[in-house]
């Protein structure tokens, strides 16, 4: 019951405007400083620190800074052009242009949020002058940055598997089959309402195969980052941490010795952005080891495990349920809260109910991310709006076939788990 109060308590104080990490803190030290814990103050001071003793934590900091170095190098252009040459002859080509460049961006920036304000400042106006409307546009572009949210290395997947002590190799392997699925879904729901309203291709014929293999060799040293992160991690020649490490010396061989594009200038401004960034991520990680050991210690995880054991007899209905729960939650609270606060305690659920940490980390993931996509409290929904100035009704219209897709995903997702599992059961062996 304190638990609940302390949840409470935390989300009105976001309500009100107090920073995330401020609200998440002050709910904590109140259990502290009730006078019916028994519980010495400074083991809150002592919680907040130990959340900063974690080797996995790195790969936080080292990601952030890969996705702003990556933008300064070169590579965002020659991705574009390459997503041009291979979808640019569909119709709708240009908003199928943008989904296919999401999906090569995704093992790239980490962000779905940065993935949408990039793409809307590079794709919004030509789609727009080319006679899509502004609502479809920034509901189109902002969507496309969930597939960021899956394909590795996704910074929600790195926080989750981080929080709930799942292995972030096998929740990077995991995202592959998922992002492609998300991509293909949102590509054929484009095509349905492009043909619809008579949208237009970019080429009026396919590409040759002599354009795309040039297309290929312009963005190869970018197509081969993802590539290395996934070999590196399933040969273990390193850990997601030191994948992180090794991202920050690729971007910067690629961007300074091979393209030539990232400037000394460049890599400062990158620098300055990440540790911004970086900063209040951080905070709200530590801020929430507090908030999360007050719910360990009042035995949160294992009450509900108790309870929806119960209740549910199917794993397929608990996963329903559950996620039915994120998708509400994730539409009024940013997805990397809804992280740092429900995966202390959805993951010791679900695992005693027999369903893989794994498996759920994407679905979980994919739905939080969703949400703030969504009315009424979207970040990457007020983001691509503000830049392309569409009102929030029009944006919200012409949202609910990409919705419909995007869940459609989902239930695939929660029905036929090998879907997602077997690649990484298959490159890192089942449990």
């Amino acid at each position: 019951m304190i638990s609940f109060l302390l949840l409470c308590l935390a989300l009105g104080f976001m309500v009100i405007g107090m920073p995330v990490a401020f609200a998440i803190g002050v709910a904590s030290l109140v259990y502290f400083l009730l006078p019916t814990t028994f519980m010495p103050d400074a083991t809150a001071v002592q919680r907040i620190i130990a959340s900063s003793q974690s080797f996995p934590l790195l790969a936080v900091p080292l990601f952030i800074l890969v996705g702003h170095l990556m933008n300064g190098s070169g590579i965002t252009p020659r991705m574009m052009t390459l997503a041009s040459t291979v979808a640019g002859w569909m119709r709708g080509g240009l908003v199928q242009v943008s989904l296919l460049l999401s999906a090569l961006m995704g093992g790239i920036s980490g962000s779905a949020v940065a993935d949408a304000a990039m793409q809307s400042r590079i794709l919004g106006g030509p789609m727009i002058k080319e006679g899509y409307s502004k609502g479809f546009t920034a509901a189109l572009l902002s969507v496309g940055g969930l597939i960021t949210a899956t394909i590795p290395p996704s910074l929600g997947l790195i926080l989750y598997g981080f929080l709930g002590e799942v292995s972030i190799g096998r929740l990077f392997i995991a995202g592959i089959v998922p992002g492609v699925m998300l991509t293909i879904a949102l590509m054929i729901a484009t095509a349905w309402i492009a043909r619809r309203r008579d949208y237009k291709p970019v080429h009026d014929r396919l590409p040759t195969f002599r354009e795309v293999i040039a297309a290929v060799k312009a963005s190869f040293w970018a197509i081969l980052f993802p590539v290395w992160l996934i070999v590196g991690i399933r040969f273990g020649i390193f850990t997601p941490s030191e994948a992180g490490a090794f991202a920050v010396a690729y971007a910067l061989v690629v961007g300074m010795l091979i393209y030539r594009e990232l400037s000394f200038a460049a890599v400062i401004d990158a620098l300055l952005m990440s540790v911004r960034d970086i900063g209040m991520i951080m905070f709200i990680i530590l801020l929430s080891g507090a908030f999360g050991y007050v719910i360990t210690f009042e035995r949160v995880p294992q009450t509900l495990a108790e309870l929806t054991l119960g209740l549910f007899s199917s794993k397929v209905a608990l996963l329903f349920t559950i996620s039915a729960f994120l998708l509400f939650f994730g539409m009024l609270v940013e997805a990397t809260v809804i992280v740092m606060l429900l995966t202390p305690i959805l993951v010791p659920v679900i695992t005693a109910a027999g369903i893989d940490p794994v498996h759920f980390g994407l679905i979980m993931m994919t739905l939080v991310t969703f949400g703030g996509m969504t009315p009424p409290v979207g970040v990457s929904m007020f983001t691509v709006c503000g830049i392309l100035n569409c009102s929030y009704k029009d944006y919200t219209v012409e949202l609910l076939p990409l919705a419909a897709a995007v869940l459609t995903v989902v239930a695939i997702m929660i029905c036929f788990p090998d879907i997602v599992m077997f690649l990484p059961n298959l490159m890192m062996g089942g449990h």
